[in-house]
């Protein structure tokens, strides 16, 4: 039983290694990466001996590590298996709405967006997956960032910082942090020209744990207007609902 306990501890503190080095967005050294995790010095050396060995890591000329290309292989197959998962609810929405649905995922200080149903209108919203887009500006940004309670939001922005993208940008933490309390009231949070001027985004967090997610539906302002949120706002919530619900039974299976 010991053994079984210090194998599933090992895995869990290489796993949070990783994350410490997604979140330096770069490379780390090894005494960061100790005062980040807690763990000592020589317990990091050791599990970046073996992501390394594995090409889950690499070392720099400069002696700090940094993320391996291994890891792309990894999130290629997840975000296709997601994909597939997802592909029918954001149709629905695309259907239901007639503007652009995306599905993104919180990763590291960032929002990425991994998969995407086009709006059949010729002036469309488009982004590309894979795209990574700030926190604080965006729909599916702040719907990931309501996730998290007051203290873990106002560190991550206190990271990233709050730079304006358009003069809607909120760029204050006690305002975002305020913001982010009335998403959790409502729901749903709204990108009204925030991340780019005429584009409006509505958006809510996929209620599934193993990976934080959020869904948004997205277009022009004169299209996509503030008369429909109690609308939009709902339905978006049964969609990641019903996301939620496949993702666990594609788990499961």
């Amino acid at each position: 039983m010991s053994a079984e306990r210090g194998s599933v501890q090992s895995l869990t503190r290489a796993f949070e290694v990783l994350e410490a080095m997604a979140d330096a967005q770069g490379s780390i050294s090894l005494s960061e990466l100790s005062t980040t995790t807690g763990m000592p010095l020589a317990t990091i050396h050791r599990i970046l001996q073996t992501l390394s060995a594995g090409g889950y890591v690499r070392q720099e000329p400069s002696r700090e590590y940094a993320l391996g290309s291994r890891l792309l292989r990894l999130n290629n197959a997840a975000t296709r298996a997601l994909d597939q998962v997802a592909a029918p609810h954001l149709r629905t929405l695309v259907d239901e709405l007639g503007e652009t649905a995306n599905l993104a995922a919180l990763e590291a200080n960032h929002a990425v967006y991994v998969a995407q149903a086009p709006s059949r209108h010729a002036m469309r919203m488009f982004t590309e997956v894979g795209r990574r887009v700030s926190l604080h500006s965006t729909g599916v940004g702040k719907a990931l960032l309501a996730q998290l309670d007051r203290d873990e939001a106002a560190r991550l922005v206190a990271r990233t910082g709050l730079a304006a993208a358009t003069d809607r940008t909120i760029v204050t933490a006690d305002e975002l942090l305020d913001h982010l309390a009335t998403i959790r009231e409502h729901g749903w949070a709204v990108d009204d020209g925030e991340q780019e001027v005429g584009v409006r985004c509505v958006a809510t967090a996929v209620p599934w744990r193993p990976r934080a997610l959020a869904i948004s539906i997205s277009g022009p302002s004169e299209r996509l207007t503030m008369a429909q949120l109690d609308m939009i706002g709902p339905l978006l919530q049964r969609v990641a609902s019903a996301l939620a619900a496949d993702l666990e039974r594609d788990i499961d299976s």
